[in-house]
């Protein structure tokens, strides 16, 4: 794919849809693409991440590991979908598995290139701030539910 189609497919992601194009293609421009086959393992719950994926086609399985030990269907990420958010500014461990059931393509996005995107252009550190408070407070609110459910 050219360096512009990637750029459009990050101008739809959540994280960084009010980053400016110019910003956008340095990032694209240092992301890697990857091409995973059906049954790829794409990362594995428990395993340590320095990168976030962007999903540039296909779709990927996501699951958990249940209390018993099997695998929790949890959902699909499709085209868009930004997958270890967090890895690109903090040393993580992945929080569910990612397997491509047919044919997909993803964007690695590492650490040390989003950092310095960070460093180099404090407005992008404000959306990213943003967006992450954003995240936070919906997961305190899907919370706030369950707890809700639990209390006598």
């Amino acid at each position: 794919m050219a360096l512009n189609d990637d750029i459009a497919l990050l101008s739809i992601v959540p994280l960084f849809r009010d980053i400016s194009e110019d910003k956008l293609r340095l990032i694209a421009f240092g992301a890697e693409r990857r091409r995973m086959q059906p049954g790829q393992m794409l990362f594995r719950e428990g395993s340590p991440a320095d990168c976030a994926f962007v999903v540039a086609g296909g779709r990927f399985e996501l699951t958990r590991a249940g209390k018993d030990g099997h695998p929790v269907q949890l959902g699909l990420a499709e085209r868009g979908t930004l997958l270890g958010e967090l890895a690109m500014v903090t040393a993580v461990d992945r929080s569910m598995t990612a397997i491509a059931p047919d044919n997909a393509e993803v964007i690695r996005i590492n650490r040390p290139l989003f950092r310095r995107m960070l460093e180099e252009y404090p407005d992008i550190a404000g959306i990213v701030r943003q967006r992450i408070d954003e995240n936070l407070a919906a997961l305190n609110a899907d919370l706030a539910k369950i707890a809700g459910r639990f209390a006598s």
